[in-house]
């Protein structure tokens, strides 16, 4: 697929609007000197042929259990989602609703590029995205080399994940990613 700056005119206002609550989520993390606050936003329009987005889940860095991170932990929320709570969600479409095919259709918003490789061990947030089949990642801001140098955009684009980075929030992205440190 492609990779692209900016979205259409039309739909960028709605884009930036899930990109703000990923920043709110971000906020929510406890600040750390050996890792950076971001925060995700997954929406999926379900069944294919819907117009409404709706959020099928939230994280921020550290929320869950184990230095996770924020794509991996909305992800791990999503799936957590039990039938009924599914099928709330998406009532016109053909049940029961199975969350792995409704991944295929989601788009996921991250306030900092989703890394490519963890100091830690644990499994980089890009191939969580890539095993999750997500059609579209849309980034805040590119993650800076503070620790790793990060290629989790361009190892979405060669899995077939369309990249879209939204300008606007990249200072903004930034600021809270590295909240806590001088």
């Amino acid at each position: 697929m492609s990779e692209s700056r900016g979205e259409d005119r039309l739909l960028r206002p709605r884009k930036m609007d899930f990109l703000r609550l990923a920043l709110d989520e971000a906020r929510k993390c406890t600040p750390s000197p050996t890792a950076f606050c971001v925060g995700c936003v997954l929406t999926v329009s379900y069944p294919p042929a819907s117009s409404n987005s709706v959020i099928l889940a939230r994280g921020y860095s550290r929320e869950l259990p184990g230095n996770t991170h924020a794509e991996a932990n909305a992800l791990a929320k999503a799936r957590q989602l039990s039938p009924q709570q599914l099928a709330d969600l998406f009532p016109d479409a053909p049940q029961p609703v199975d969350i792995a095919t409704v991944l295929t259709h989601a788009d996921i918003y991250t306030t900092m590029e989703p890394c490519s490789i963890r100091t830690s061990g644990l499994a980089p947030c890009a191939d969580a995205i890539i095993a999750a089949r997500i059609k579209r990642c849309f980034i805040g801001v590119g993650e800076p080399n503070d620790f790793v140098k990060c290629e989790g955009a361009q190892k979405l684009k060669d899995a077939g994940v369309e990249v879209i980075w939204l300008d606007g929030l990249e200072k903004e992205c930034l600021e809270v990613a590295r909240m806590g440190r001088e």
